[in-house]
């Protein structure tokens, strides 16, 4: 047994060249279309902010990180330039008169768009700017008055003017924390069953409650391309608005007491009431009350109104659903919600749509005679389609898909959208023809494709595939048959790019955007989809990255890298589809284990770890021996190639790919070495489910037991690297998770590391701690993989 350490003061450190140059590669620009899809914006973007940006004052309260300079969100991304790109022609325009060392973002066009409005973001506040696109000049609309507490709210109205969420200027004073407290902290309950995930960054006492309010209270403003800006409504804690789509009306949903210290801010009481545009208070569609009790299950909801919509189709019509079974899955219901309808100004009595079986999963509008209402089921995993009529409300519809949401090899996909005379998102379709694109699965990997499906025979028929050894996907139907669009076209060392694709006129595709090989050093690497057996005969698949130029039969046997995430599946045959593609271009982003292909390992990446439970049977059940089995199964079908060392390889995931790792070093002794980034270890901590473990720990406590790798550090003996965010607010996943896991593999005397990163959430942001995290796994594994004793 080696001797324990204590902590160890570090400063950043940088991994190899190799891979320290991979990560500060230029990021690709993001591309969002117009409606039209007559252009598209090219958003450029600055790298990964540094440890001095995240270091910035951060408030964190009721489930929200808010930056206390800005009034805004503490960590967001934001582009530095945005150029306006014609799809057909490819001319470039780029904008003038934006402002310096730019933090852009929330980017909204007009319904007619001829203009684009923005955010921009300094060190004091966040401003409206908007841009012209006739002339292609910006100009900023207001001060730094912008509420972005929750994310930034607006919306365009039809004559071209902008309703925005504003910090209410009668706010007061930021309140001060007393010298002493008032009194203790108290919560009670009155003996009703609540149920609560682990949430972080929740309210604590009075004076958090205070600040809070201090920064959530907003005041609606509507706002002229003149900058002239006028109130409208009541100010107060507004979480959401929207506009009706003729403009007309406002629905604002507004947060208010009693606030809770054991949910986040989308489960506190909210009142939703509608406007109109001129600042008149019309009705209060919904008084909805906390929502700290409700039954357990992920099919579990509120009761009363929720998803309270607007319809896309018509001018000012209100959607929602309500539960009938209490929210509650385990009571047995044929009409488990009904969805409801109530036309402006909204004091008749409300329509009855349809009644459905399963759980509310939203509505695909089209006309007044065509819509698509979705479903969902997760217990499972079912998912239903049917096409309902919707001037014959009431009338029960037609199942046009009934399908496992995890069966990939049969999703027909997902409905594609054009844009109506309100601006708004409706169905493309002809006659009983919906356009869909899907993924495409099939044995050989995902062929993404294009297709109409129709409602009545209830078959697809393909209109354009991806085709080997390309990865391509369509992004934007630019016409009303579906024979001109854009697609995103990759493969292993090309780099996405746009497409302009014809198939009416039998035309070469014609390439629109050109965006450089971001890694150059590795465009070389090879990359194959595997795919092999369990013991149980169940099929599995991973993607394999060996160096450039490697033979296994000349150069031997590689050190491995594998890296995986476990999913639960209701159906073996399912479990065993192959997922994701090995034609997809090789992109690196921070977590990333590729990156030691450069340092001579082969990788396992995407490495399927599935857990099935079929029937009555739950999937945890069989969590351990299952994952151990994924883990055999993988080793030797690596060595048996002869690209892999059996005994050089080490394992490694992130979250509940950490949980993983963790139990598999626990449970077997197949590997020279582990890494868990941010995971949970003790389920004694998420005691109302995890993951897709609906049961509570109370219902099935041998299963939270026996998945607990905490349970378990006595029979560590395979080294393990444990990395955390100190900042971590992820559910389930807080840094006492891991700070406890190391007590006790230290205990026990196993041979651990445990990283806390300053400031770093669930996904890490800043480059000193994507850089030095990556330095950890890298002298890692030279130490117990590639040069294992």
């Amino acid at each position: 047994m080696g001797l324990a350490q204590a902590q160890q003061a570090l400063t950043y450190q940088t991994p190899p060249k190799e891979i320290a140059d991979l990560v500060n590669a230029s990021p690709t620009p993001s591309v969002s279309f117009s409606r039209s899809g007559e252009f598209m914006m090219v958003l450029e973007r600055s790298g990964n902010p540094s440890i001095e940006d995240l270091a910035q004052p951060e408030l964190r309260l009721a489930g929200i990180r808010i930056n206390p300079a800005t009034n805004g969100p503490s960590r967001s991304g934001s582009f530095e330039n945005v150029v306006i790109k014609n799809t057909r022609s490819g001319e470039e325009r780029r904008i003038n008169g934006l402002p310096e060392n730019p933090r852009l973002g929330s980017f909204s066009l007009s319904n007619d768009e001829k203009f684009i409005a923005l955010t921009n973001t300094t060190n004091t506040g966040i401003a409206l700017w908007v841009v012209d696109l006739s002339t292609m000049e910006a100009k900023q609309l207001t001060q730094e008055s912008v509420n972005g507490v929750g994310g930034v709210d607006m919306s365009w109205t039809p004559d071209n003017k902008i309703v925005y969420r504003a910090i209410n200027p009668r706010r007061g004073n930021l309140p001060q924390a007393p010298l002493a407290p008032s009194g203790p902290t108290v919560q009670e309950t009155s003996g009703n069953a609540a149920p609560s995930r682990t949430y972080q960054d929740l309210l604590t006492n009075a004076h958090d409650e205070d600040v809070f309010e201090y920064f959530m209270n907003s005041q609606l403003m509507i706002l002229d391309l003149n900058g002239n800006a006028t109130p409208v409504a009541n100010p107060g804690l507004i979480s959401n608005m929207n506009l009706s789509p003729d403009g007309k009306y406002i629905r604002i949903n507004y947060v208010k007491k009693p606030f809770s210290y054991l949910v986040p801010v989308s489960a506190f009481p909210y009142d939703v009431e509608i406007w109109d545009i001129q600042g008149k208070k019309i009705t209060t569609i919904a008084e909805i009350p906390l929502a700290e009790v409700r039954p357990t299950g992920f099919d579990a909801v509120s009761t009363g109104k929720r998803a309270i919509s607007w319809r896309a189709d018509k001018p000012a019509t209100l959607v929602w659903v309500e539960a009938q079974d209490g929210g509650d899955g385990r009571v047995k219901m044929e009409d488990r919600e009904i969805v409801y309808m109530q036309d402006a100004p909204f004091n008749s009595t409300p329509v009855v749509l349809a009644k459905i079986g399963y759980r509310f999963g939203g509505i695909s509008w089209s006309d007044d005679n065509f819509a698509l209402l979705s479903e969902r089921w997760s217990a499972t995993r079912q998912q239903r389609v049917s096409l309902i009529n919707p001037s014959k409300p009431g009338q029960k519809g037609t199942v046009i898909i009934e399908r496992s949401s995890d069966d990939i090899y049969n999703d027909p996909g997902s409905p594609v959208f054009t844009t109506n005379d309100f601006g708004r998102s409706v169905l493309l379709r002809k006659g009983d023809d919906v356009f869909m694109t899907s993924e495409g699965g099939s044995p050989q990997g995902s062929m993404p494709y294009l297709s109409a499906y129709n409602v009545k025979t209830k078959t697809e028929r393909i209109l354009w595939r991806s085709q080997a050894p390309f990865y391509e996907r369509v992004t934007k139907v630019l016409n009303a048959d579906a024979t001109e669009f854009i697609t995103l076209k990759e493969s292993t060392d090309i780099q996405p790019n746009y497409w302009l694709v014809n198939t009416r006129r039998r035309i070469a595709p014609r390439q629109i955007t050109q965006f450089a090989h971001p890694f150059e050093s590795i465009k070389g690497i090879n990359k194959q989809l595997v795919k092999y057996k369990r013991k149980d005969g169940l099929d599995l698949s991973a993607i394999v990255y060996t160096p450039e130029g490697y033979d296994p039969a000349t150069d031997g046997p590689l050190p491995v890298v594998m890296w995986a995430y476990p999913r639960e599946y209701k159906s073996a045959a399912v479990a065993a589809q192959v997922r994701g593609s090995q034609y997809t271009f090789t992109r690196l982003s921070w977590g990333s284990p590729i990156y030691w292909v450069t340092q001579g390992y082969a990788i396992m990446d995407q490495t399927e770890m599935p857990i099935v439970g079929e029937g009555d049977d739950e999937p945890n059940d069989f969590f351990l021996e299952q994952l151990v089995a994924n883990a055999e199964a993988a080793i030797d079908y690596i060595a048996s190639t002869g690209i892999g060392d059996r005994n050089r390889i080490g394992v490694g995931g992130h979250s509940y790919g950490a949980f993983m790792t963790a139990n598999l070093l626990s449970h077997s002794d197949l590997f020279a070495a582990g890494i868990a980034r941010s995971g949970a270890y003790n389920r004694t901590l998420t005691p109302f489910g995890f993951q897709y473990e609906q049961r509570t720990i109370w219902e099935a406590p041998e299963v939270y037991s026996n998945m607990s790798p905490f349970m378990h550090a006595n029979k560590v003996k395979t080294p393990i690297l444990l990395i955390h965010g100190e900042a971590d607010n992820n559910s389930g996943t807080f840094p006492i998770q891991s700070e406890r896991y190391y007590n006790a593999l230290k205990g026990h005397g196993a041979t651990t590391r445990l990283v806390f990163l300053p400031h770093e959430s669930h996904g890490y942001a800043a480059k000193e701690s994507i850089l030095h995290t990556l330095w950890e796994q890298h002298e890692w594994l030279e130490k117990y993989v590639k040069n294992r004793q």
